[in-house]
């Protein structure tokens, strides 16, 4: 069985740029927190969230990502189930969501993203003060973050069978622990240095 070292290496190997490890990071922190909530193999899920954009710097495009992704892992063993899941994130690859895993992935995939972009305009640079309300309300802006595709946002927490509102204060609350990996802040940090 492949572990967390092996993907975290897998994805270092295919990705250079530290925005993409900072978010393959912060998928893999909400998959864990879903894989606990769910009673489910948390390594597994955790993989999943490090692995499923390791090929998008390689294959930028709709065309080869991620299912070349798939072909390097399937090529090197990995478990059909991790593919699988890895591949179901990209609504275009016409891979129908069946399993939790599966569908937790496309859910937090793109959220994650998002929440990251909110931290980062935030006057604290952190996810300690962030509300729902406020994400929300930057859902609604389309210039901010314009590449996140909200209509995946709202679809993936339908799928998914999670309140929009739950899902993100899940979030923000499962990114909170990692959010000095993630480039942000803690609050608490801050105010000693004040």
């Amino acid at each position: 069985m492949y572990t967390r070292d092996d993907a975290y290496a897998v994805l270092t190997e295919f990705t250079r740029s530290e925005s993409l490890i900072k978010h393959a990071l912060a998928v893999e922190a909400a998959m864990r927190a879903y894989a606990r909530k769910f009673g489910e193999d948390e390594e597994k899920w955790a993989i999943v969230g490090l692995l499923h954009d390791f090929d998008y710097e390689i294959h930028p495009d709709m065309e080869r990502h991620p299912i070349k992704g798939g072909e390097i892992l399937r090529q090197r063993g990995w478990p059909e189930e991790i593919i699988r899941a890895c591949m179901s994130h990209a609504p275009y690859t016409g891979i129908k969501r069946e399993s939790n895993m599966e569908k937790a992935i496309f859910a937090c995939d793109e959220l994650c993203g998002f929440l990251v972009a909110c931290a980062l305009v935030r006057p604290s640079r952190s996810f300690d003060d962030m509300e729902v309300k406020s994400v929300r309300k930057k859902l609604k802006d389309k210039a901010f973050a314009r590449t996140v595709n909200r209509e995946e946002v709202y679809q993936a927490a339908a799928e998914f069978n999670v309140d929009l509102d739950e899902h993100i204060e899940f979030l923000i609350q499962s990114l909170r622990p990692i959010q000095e990996q993630l480039g942000l802040r803690k609050i608490s940090d801050m105010q000693q240095t004040a």
